[in-house]
């Protein structure tokens, strides 16, 4: 290796930002071990990040030099570029990159959080995988977008990343590296057996989350753009004319969540199978479907508001019946759009509204249901217009109930 990439020990600290003393605690354990001039390899940044971490987590030094000395295990996997992953730090710190990049400090510092490392200081150096998440940050700022929808986006982004990570490696560890060590192998050993297929892993799994990823953000853009145009149909007040309007029905247990850490998995498992009994029975009764499950609810879509309305004062019942926790429901009917088995739009958006305002046992609807009819047996009892949470005008909503 040219001398030009090699480390020396002061440059070594830098880029890891451990300190000499730590440096030498490794060097004498067997675990960092520089050339015969002193110096480092380059990708010893790498090495020296990934003992801290296993060192603040515990672990120590002395005890993983001696699984070095024993060739139980061995960092060689560290030097493929598939690790990147640990990058060095920079000389840039969050302060001087909010100033250099133009973005506010408090976006700059989400960017460690949304990576997945604890809270940064204005101080702290920037590692250097980091500075990839800017231009896409210094785009949404130049376009007007908010600073904290910006630092609101990138947290989320991390959470969602974060939970992909965590399976990646719990698939990984369980299914590729505990069988080998079952067969008797040393961890040391496992690095020529699984350096090819961690090679290929890398990118072949960046293609894959790009793909999917493109065709989430299609599904959602479409999502968006039908929303626009009935927001602009609204506002120009052009009525869509739908001779018989679908309905888009929510059902909330509440208290289901919290139900179901009390009694543990089993008893969820049995909640969520008595749920799904009444869901799928009820709604086909009434020519419905199920759309999704939502946790503690169900999304239905009538091709008629009528037998909707039927079917959630029955499951309102069932729920009852069915020794579930309370049932409330919220329905509406408009056009909706439909992809790929997935329902959008206006009308799925207040109805998910007036189900989170809608209390336990009761069934609330929109004028556009009960101008629908056709649910006999039925009476609607008017509250009046309700504002509801993330709507901009207020809807005029409905208790139904038995009449007979």
């Amino acid at each position: 290796m040219p001398d030009q990439q090699r480390l020396s020990r002061e440059e070594l600290a830098d880029r890891s930002g451990a300190s000499p003393a730590y440096l030498d605690q490794l060097i004498a354990a067997g675990i960092l071990v520089p050339d015969a001039d002193g110096r480092f390899s380059a990708t010893d940044p790498r090495r020296v990040g990934f003992v801290e971490a296993l060192t603040s987590a515990g672990l120590p030094i002395d005890a993983l030099g001696e699984l070095f000395r024993r060739g139980s295990i061995d960092l060689g996997f560290i030097d493929d570029p598939v690790y990147e992953q640990f990058a060095a730090l920079t000389d840039t710190t969050f302060r001087q990159l909010s100033q250099r990049a133009e973005i506010p400090l408090e976006v700059a510092l989400a960017i460690r959080e949304a990576a997945g490392s604890g809270p940064a200081e204005p101080g702290d150096r920037v590692r250097a995988n980091e500075l990839d998440a800017v231009p896409v940050l210094q785009l949404m700022l130049r376009q007007g977008v908010p600073a904290t929808v910006v630092e609101r986006a990138l947290r989320a982004y991390g959470e969602s990343l974060r939970r992909i990570a965590e399976v990646q490696t719990d698939w990984f560890m369980a299914d590729v590296i505990r069988p080998l060590l079952a067969q008797g192998g040393l961890a040391a050993s496992l690095t020529p057996q699984i350096s090819e297929f961690s090679r290929d892993l890398g990118p072949q799994t960046d293609q894959l989350l790009l793909a999917l990823l493109h065709a989430q953000q299609g599904r959602s853009w479409m999502r968006g753009f039908f929303e626009g145009f009935e927001t602009e149909l609204s506002r120009a007040g052009i009525r869509v004319p739908v001779a018989r309007p679908p309905a888009i029905c929510f059902l909330d247990l509440s208290g289901y969540t919290r139900l179901t850490e009390e009694r543990g998995d089993a008893a969820a498992a049995e909640l969520a199978a008595r749920l799904s009994r009444l869901a799928q029975g009820t709604s086909a009764r009434h020519g419905g479907k199920p759309v999704k499950w939502l946790g503690d609810g169900v999304m239905f879509h009538f091709p008629d508001p009528g037998p909707a309305v039927l079917a959630a004062l029955e499951m309102v019942d069932g729920a009852r019946d069915a020794e579930l926790p309370p049932a409330h429901v919220g329905l509406h009917a408009g056009p909706v759009l439909f992809q790929d088995g997935d329902y959008f739009g206006r009308t799925v958006n207040i109805a998910a509204r007036i189900a989170d305002y809608a209390r336990r046992g009761e069934v609330l609807v929109s004028d556009e249901v009960v101008a629908a009819g056709g649910a006999e047996g039925v009476a609607f009892d008017p509250i009046g217009p309700v504002e509801l949470k993330g709507l901009t005008e207020a809807v005029p909503l409905h208790v139904a109930r038995r009449s007979t």
